[in-house]
């Protein structure tokens, strides 16, 4: 196995940027993820690591070997894509044995591996059959058993899994993750999912029009977003975005947004006292936001009485699209309550922001400030 770096990469499609000025180190054995909306330059990245793009600018090496003008076939990486590219009319065996095949392997060695792999995969009662015999679920194992096979240094994934159903997909997810730590693999992951995302990156690169936004562990980027980009981006559902600005009221910062004013907790004040008077954007994720019900004791002035516009009950927990009796905004917001708030559409509905938990946002740069 090997690390992998992108030193500067940018690629440009008759003039227009795609990835401009990408640099990332990745580790030895990591699950990185690359993850944005479509467009954002998450593939091309990808495939001018595995040699089907060429580059424009920049350098990339897989462990200390400049691999630029290295053909694909010969970069040691393995990649697994959206669409299986499984050849029908072979075998599951001959599918995950024909690269070894072209590579003259002696035929005992190319059974071992597609046995071994097939053994760790759970498909070896479907290597007689055809593809089109398969479930999608099948096909995906038997997609990555053939990048199994190759024992690569790097194995690139493009979207493997978003042909699957919810249920299946949830279960590879588990699955790669097992078998990312077996293999003790550098596993380089694309999706736009970032719920995918989440779950399986040691650590998440977030790119938007071709531009790297932050890269991080989930839970940093969950807790710490770079930017208004990543923090609506990430978190499911999103975070909620309030244009305001920053004042002191009897000594307390606040956010002051349409004349409601939001108390901040004394050490997210410090940090925000080199602002004030500045506008600025506060966000707030829907987890954040409390049944006033459930927090008796919070004070008047930290309570938003609201209207609830739309219930979508979800068993486990209750999504409430709230629309502010005081204008906090455009339209509504969401909150995200446990199944013990009872809740209809047209309630009188109030709740308590949790200030520890407020991001504030440069209005113009759109940077983190807290």
């Amino acid at each position: 196995m090997a690390g992998v770096t992108f030193d500067h990469l940018t690629k440009r499609f008759d003039g227009v940027v795609a990835v401009n000025d990408f640099s990332l180190e990745i580790p030895d054995k990591e699950f990185l993820v690359l993850v944005g909306p479509s467009g954002s330059g998450k593939s091309t990245v990808l495939r001018m690591l595995a040699g089907l793009e060429e580059i424009t600018e920049g350098d990339i090496y897989i462990g200390d070997r400049r691999v630029n003008d290295i053909l694909a076939k010969d970069r040691d990486i393995a990649m697994v894509f959206q669409s299986y590219a499984l050849y029908p009319h072979m075998s599951v065996y001959d599918n995950m044995a024909f690269g070894l095949s072209l590579r003259k392997m002696p035929k005992q060695e190319i059974r071992q591996r597609v046995n071994d792999a097939a053994e760790m995969l759970g498909i070896e009662e479907l290597l007689k059959r055809k593809p089109r015999q398969l479930s999608g679920g099948q096909r995906q194992r038997v997609a990555l058993g053939r990048a199994i096979v190759r024992d690569p240094a790097v194995f690139l994934m493009d979207e493997p899994l978003s042909n699957l159903d919810a249920k299946l997909r949830v279960q590879t997810r588990a699955e790669l993750i097992r078998l990312q730590e077996r293999l003790e693999a550098t596993v380089v992951y694309v999706t736009h999912d970032q719920i995918e995302a989440m779950t399986m990156g040691t650590r998440i690169a977030v790119l938007d029009f071709g531009v790297l936004q932050q890269v991080d562990t989930p839970q940093n980027l969950y807790s710490h977003p770079a930017n208004l980009f990543v923090a609506g981006f990430i978190g499911s559902p999103a975070m909620n975005f309030f244009d305001g600005k920053l004042v002191t009221v009897d000594g307390t910062t606040c956010c002051q947004i349409s004349g409601f004013n939001l108390k901040i907790d004394e050490q997210r004040g410090k940090a925000l006292a080199k602002h004030l008077g500045e506008e600025a954007v506060f966000g707030i994720r829907p987890e954040h936001i409390v049944d006033r019900r459930l927090m008796p004791d919070a004070p008047s002035d930290a309570v938003v009485k609201t209207k609830i516009d739309v219930v979508e009950p979800l068993g486990n927990e209750i999504f409430l699209y709230l629309a502010p009796q005081l204008k906090l905004g455009e339209g509504s917001f969401m909150a995200r309550m446990g199944p013990e708030t009872w809740a209809r559409p047209g309630q009188d509905f109030d709740v308590v922001f949790d200030v520890t938990k407020v991001h504030v946002f440069e209005k113009e740069s759109g940077l983190a400030i807290v």
